[in-house]
């Protein structure tokens, strides 16, 4: 589930909009009157949403966007005239007053972005540190030795393990080494 941030100088028109969202079925994790309050949120996610006004009493929304974690995204609310002067700034926006329709069928389209994001970062290949990359080398040579089979063959032989004692190739790397020494 992507998390939201409202980030609104006024803490209880941040709240109206929480009900409105959680009315709607999404997870608003955090209300913040400020950047900082925004930015310390967000560091303790993975990814998300934050839905800001254009200034807080500490900073423009510019300098929010420049301050967010990687993985997330914020979406502006303004004045249609203040969207036409940052227009290009990098983050998607809805104009004031507030049409809610058009809040969630954008909100909906980001979640979705941030979704297919992180479906896309699982299913890229996991890259070794070049220490559990010789670890592996060093089982596989073991077995290759003692049980005279091909680098394939061990290779093979190491993720069944991994699969069949639901650990990670490494931990089943160490197990190997360990045991057979």
């Amino acid at each position: 589930m992507t998390g939201i941030i409202i980030a609104i100088p006024k803490i209880e028109d941040g709240r109206k909009l929480k009900n409105i969202l959680v009315r709607s079925g999404y997870t608003v994790t955090a209300v913040c009157a400020t950047g900082a309050q925004t930015v310390g949120q967000a560091e303790s996610l993975d990814d998300g949403i934050v839905i800001s006004a254009c200034r807080l009493p500490d900073m423009m929304f510019t300098e929010l966007l420049g301050q967010l974690p990687e993985g997330f995204e914020l979406l502006l609310m303004a004045s249609r005239h203040l969207l036409e002067e940052y227009a290009g700034a990098g983050c998607l926006s809805v104009a004031m007053p507030l049409q809610v329709h058009e809040l969630l069928d954008t909100l909906d389209m980001m979640v979705h972005t941030l979704e297919r994001r992180r479906r896309k970062r699982r299913a890229a290949p996991r890259t070794r540190s070049g220490e559990e990359l010789l670890l592996l080398r060093k089982a596989k040579a073991l077995l290759m030795e003692r049980n005279h089979m091909t680098e394939e063959e061990a290779h093979r032989y190491i993720q069944k393990c991994s699969m069949d004692s639901g650990t990670n190739m490494i931990e089943t790397a160490q197990m190997i080494l360990s045991m057979m020494r």
